[in-house]
């Protein structure tokens, strides 16, 4: 297996039973969610929802807890749930707004499968009250 297009070495498979090992970064993330992928059966759409996503407040450095549902038509390629797993969990540390984690996430699963389309919800839990959804979509036909 050669060098991941950031130039970087791939980060090593993910092991087939046992703890997952946290990725260093979202580059290294994205990577092990293109390279986990597995050809599509004939189905029209997949989604995912992760109950327990966190990340960090960019102004404050305080964690943000919500939830991540994907919905994507896929062509050739499906994301494996493992990998989403690892990938997501590479924004426990990042501090990001919401708009722009459905945003990220959107790009990131184009760039793994190239899907025929992608819809990502970021649902963030209320703090002050305030309750944020954002959604990024993405026609890739």
């Amino acid at each position: 297996m050669g060098d991941s297009e950031n130039g970087l070495p791939p980060p090593p498979p993910l092991p087939e039973s046992g703890p997952l090992r946290r990725p260093k970064d979202l580059a290294e993330a994205r990577e092990v969610l293109k390279r986990e992928a597995f050809p599509a059966p004939d189905i029209q759409v997949v989604t995912m929802e992760a109950t327990e996503f966190t990340s960090l407040c960019p102004r404050t450095g305080q964690p943000d807890f919500g939830e991540v549902s994907i919905e994507y038509v896929p062509d050739e390629r499906c994301l494996e749930s493992r990998a989403l797993k690892v990938y997501l969990w590479a924004y426990r540390d990042e501090g990001a707004f919401c708009e722009t984690l459905a945003a990220q996430i959107a790009d990131d699963i184009v760039y793994a499968i190239a899907p025929k389309a992608v819809r990502v919800e970021v649902h963030q839990n209320a703090r002050g009250g305030i309750r944020i959804v954002a959604v990024a979509g993405r026609p890739t036909e």
